[in-house]
């Protein structure tokens, strides 16, 4: 056999035996490795400002953050979480919602955590996902302590999030987008069929919060512009509360409100 061949071939049969042995190397060093539908994703623990978190990154790109201490497992850590249950506040809570996107199911376990009245409603393409959000990111133990999935107030469904609501016959006080789609932030709900459809998935006087991953200015803020339009043409109210607003070129978690009633929220943040 040509040395050429014979090297290759060991090549080869190394980078096998790491491949395989890269689960075992992770889990020595504390992290969970899991096979996802859009690529592997990784579950570890670290520290941040005195607090104890446990992050999911999916292909390189972090989905999920969560407070792992007893105190705190189910507080919201980003920012734009804590401004999505600020808005809940200043609607005045809300009787359902429906979540899109589940990841590490943050939002939703604030929601079951401090709105007992609410029913929530969750919709997450991938199953994986989903085994990770129970087994990692305290899922588990939200129902354990609260039995919202018990008491019919948590529903998990496992489906396309848009496909699910446009086909969905129900209604809910707050459709929240938590997903992720690429170079196309909100997929096909940031389209004007996609205002539509949600709009008439909203209660009168509902609220839709979106999570718009872009920058406020420059090329890559193509798709703020087209969901502002899109939008606006739809609802009478239009918010947006960016993330970095003293960086407007770097890509922000940027949240999207949108309403037919007008939301104590400061007009400086109005849109449309």
């Amino acid at each position: 056999m040509p040395k050429p061949l014979i090297a290759l071939f060991v090549f080869v049969c190394i980078l096998d035996l790491v491949i395989l042995a890269l689960p075992w190397l992770l889990a020595r060093r504390g992290v969970l490795l899991r096979r996802t539908k859009f690529g592997p994703a990784l579950v570890f623990d670290s520290e941040a400002n005195g607090h104890s978190l446990r992050l999911l990154n999916v292909r390189g790109t972090f989905q999920s953050l969560s407070y792992t201490s007893d105190d705190d497992w189910h507080e919201l850590v980003t920012l734009y979480h804590q401004y999505f249950a600020e808005v809940v506040d200043i609607a005045g809570g809300v009787g359902s919602a429906c979540v899109i996107g589940g990841g590490g199911f943050s939002f939703p376990k604030w929601l079951v955590a401090h709105c007992p009245r609410t029913e929530v409603d969750v919709v997450e393409v991938d199953p994986a996902i989903i085994r990770i959000a129970r087994e990692s990111f305290f899922l588990d133990r939200l129902e354990d302590e609260f039995h919202a999935e018990r008491d019919g107030r948590l529903r998990i469904a496992c489906a396309d999030g848009w496909e699910f609501l446009r086909t969905s016959e129900r209604r809910w006080d707050l459709i929240v987008n938590d997903a992720f789609s690429g170079r196309r932030p909100l997929g096909p709900m940031g389209t004007e069929e996609g205002a539509r459809i949600i709009h008439e998935h909203l209660e009168r006087g509902g609220v839709y919060l979106a999570n718009l991953i872009c920058p406020l200015e420059g090329r890559r803020s193509r798709p703020l512009d087209e969901v502002r339009r899109a939008f606006g043409r739809e609802f009478a109210y239009l918010y947006l509360i960016p993330e970095r607003p003293e960086e407007p070129r770097r890509l922000g978690d940027n949240v999207l409100v949108a309403s037919d009633r007008p939301l104590g929220i400061a007009k400086r943040y109005r849109a449309a």
